[in-house]
């Protein structure tokens, strides 16, 4: 465990287990590098070098109460830090869950000489229509105000949970997920939510620019997301979909054996 300096001087909570080519998991929004505890141990077992990370605001990095601090661009610097302390002189794989495989589509578009690869779990590229683009951010208000006003632990509680923990909560991994999300601060969830996860950027148009291998990942029954996997494995033009049976949108936590072959299999073929 270690932390790094932001350009700004927050501390970005950041671990590191085992050695080899470096793979950088970064979770979705409301969660922590906990929703990806279960990967660590097969990944390592195989000879990679797992860094795990929380954005600011998230988990054990600092969540700041001021709005200004947060930014798309800001935390797109953060993730470039993390791979200056992690990977710092070979490209890395970047795995992404939900807003994490957003986050790292774009610094593959900014950024190609440090990104081996690409691991897209349950994720998608934006919007190009005006009205998906306002209805996402409607979401993401009544998020950030519920946390601002009832507290962390009603969002751990809530059927929105069903998006952050998965949709089986007795499950072990789903338990420890949890109790990390109901520690983080709801000032800073909520400010990253309206300054960063809402009014991301779409890049859809930009797909076709991004060579590296991708290895596209949906859960079954992930309805609102197996449409924008089917976009995203049209477009990468080195791109491979996954789709892994009876999970939802947290595949990390409710399919975790699954998910690891499909990422060990595609990474033996880097």
């Amino acid at each position: 465990m270690a932390r790094v300096a932001t350009r700004d001087g927050i501390g970005l909570h950041v671990e590191s287990y085992g050695e080899g080519p470096p793979i950088l998991f970064s979770c979705g929004y409301a969660t922590t590098r906990e929703n990806f505890r279960p990967q660590v141990e097969p990944l390592v077992a195989a000879g990679h070098r797992v860094l795990l990370w929380d954005y600011r605001g998230h988990g054990d990095s600092d969540a700041p109460e001021d709005p200004d601090a947060y930014s798309f661009d800001l935390v797109l610097d953060d993730l470039g830090r993390v791979l200056d302390w992690g990977a710092p002189k070979t490209p890395a794989v970047l795995a992404g869950f939900s807003f994490g495989g957003a986050l790292s589509l774009h610094f593959a578009l900014r950024h190609p000489e440090r990104v081996s690869a690409l691991v897209l779990i349950d994720t998608g590229p934006g919007f190009k229509n005006p009205d998906a683009q306002a209805g996402w951010l409607a979401q993401i208000e009544r998020i950030a105000t519920n946390l601002e006003t009832r507290g962390i632990q009603s969002f751990v509680d809530s059927r929105a949970a069903a998006t952050a923990i998965g949709r089986r909560p007795e499950l072990p991994a789903a338990q420890h997920a949890a109790r990390a999300i109901a520690k983080m601060s709801p000032r800073g969830v909520a400010n990253f939510g309206r300054r960063v996860s809402g009014p991301i950027p779409g890049c859809i148009d930009e797909l076709a620019q991004i060579a590296v291998p991708a290895l596209v990942v949906v859960g079954e029954e992930d309805e609102a997301y197996l449409r924008a996997a089917d976009v995203m494995a049209a477009r990468l033009p080195n791109a491979k979909k996954v789709v892994i049976p009876r999970a939802g949108h947290v595949v990390s936590i409710e399919e975790p054996e699954a998910l690891n072959a499909a990422i060990l299999e595609f990474l033996s073929r880097l």
